[in-house]
């Protein structure tokens, strides 16, 4: 391995985290270090190449992304079978395209991070297979990461982020508040108890005949609305913690449609823009008020650098990021939410938790295996639910 030869790297090792010496952590700290990185937890086939230079200045030299909207258009969802087919397809292309595009060949990397998990078992493991035989056929180490533990990186690549600091996870599948102390270290505070708020958009973009993805579709068409007009409901709110529930309010949104249809024999696309804009209002107030007592439990701890992030497909709505932007401003806490194409499923991400895992020393072998539930936070009891893009961690 280029650079690596006596670094003191236990590889193979029935342990899936086996730290090295002091000594070896520091010789890789000095060290150039490119990672090859591979996702495909749900529908999109992905694989990226990240550069950490000596200085610690870290690049993302590429970053390939194949999504399947298409393939999964007329089924009103992600098929499992469907998706798992089709990265068994385009992984290896993916991967080809990754290093060509970072101008590297694979002699030139030092470690393979693929996502294990969570997510669809089919897909996972058609990236768990690859990463492996690319560790076994170019002798390099494996780094199996949580893909949720990719996203709740990722504001340390792109905004450099000390630890510990606030991440609230809000995407198609997942919706967690989490404390970020370490590359494997993490609190959750708490959670979505059903559906994703992702989840929630794009159901509701489809009972309001909108186009998918719901979320920009929603967005937009609340844009004109009337955000007053319908008393949707906040669920949870009347709870403590920050455990939050999104299913209650998509049902109270087609009641509300079911009744104006009625009434009005069809949907005006006012109506259509007042329901969204409402709908839109309550997603925000809920994640706004449970962002907020997260902050207060967070801040508790007196962290040096206080900092709040977000990530997640959902992170993109201005609403919702604008909200959360003015209650960091309240508590003076720096906000951050990193570029959108590092917010949604890709493999810049996985390499980068990869690279830290690996500086830390943590390994995998060949008995890695595709985890369809995987828990950042293992010291608290699972999140219960399933959304339309897997089950929950």
């Amino acid at each position: 391995m280029p650079g690596h030869a006596n670094t003191g790297i236990v590889r193979n090792s029935p342990e899936c985290y086996l730290p090295n010496s002091i000594q070896a952590t520091a010789r890789l700290m000095t060290d150039r270090l490119t990672i090859l990185g591979i996702e495909s937890s749900c529908d999109d086939t992905a694989a990226a190449v990240l550069r950490r230079e000596p200085d610690g200045d870290t690049q993302i030299l590429s970053s390939v992304v194949v999504g399947q909207e298409a393939l999964h258009r007329d089924f009103g969802g992600v098929v499992p079978e469907i998706a798992a087919r089709a990265h068994a397809v385009k992984l290896d292309g993916c991967v080809v395209d990754a290093l060509s595009e970072a101008g590297v060949s694979l002699s030139d990397i030092d470690a393979i991070a693929v996502t294990a998990g969570p997510g669809l078992i089919g897909g996972v493991l058609s990236g768990v297979m690859l990463a492996k035989g690319l560790s076994a056929g170019l002798g390099r180490p494996l780094i199996g990461v949580n893909h949720l533990a990719g996203h709740a990186l990722t504001p340390r690549l792109t905004d450099g982020l000390p630890y510990p600091y606030l991440m609230l996870l809000a995407s198609g599948g997942h919706c967690q508040f989490l404390i970020v102390r370490g590359p494997d270290s993490f609190s959750r505070l708490g959670g979505t108890i059903d559906d994703a708020p992702g989840e929630a958009f794009d159901k509701t973009a489809r009972l309001l005949a909108l186009p998918q993805p719901g979320g920009p579709a929603v967005e937009e068409a609340a844009l004109s609305g009337n955000p007053e007009r319908f008393a949707l409901p906040r669920p949870l709110l009347d709870r403590p913690g920050c455990d939050m529930s999104f299913s209650g309010l998509k049902t109270a949104l087609l009641r509300q449609r079911d009744q104006l249809v009625e009434a009005e024999g069809g949907l005006r696309q006012s109506d259509r823009a007042d329901i969204c804009a409402s709908f839109q209002a309550a997603v925000c107030d809920v994640l706004t008020v449970k962002a907020r007592r997260a902050l207060k439990t967070y801040l508790n701890e007196s962290p040096a650098e206080p900092a709040f992030a977000i990530a997640g497909g959902v992170s993109a709505n201005q609403t919702i990021r604008a909200s959360l932007k003015a209650l960091c401003a309240e508590h003076d806490v720096r906000f951050t939410a990193p570029p959108l194409r590092l917010c949604t499923d890709n493999a810049a991400m996985i390499a980068y938790a990869g690279m830290e895992q690996f500086i830390a020393g943590h390994r995998d072998d060949m008995t890695l295996t595709a985890r369809p539930r995987w828990p950042l936070d293992r010291s608290v009891a699972p999140l219960i639910g399933s959304g339309k893009k897997g089950a929950k961690a």
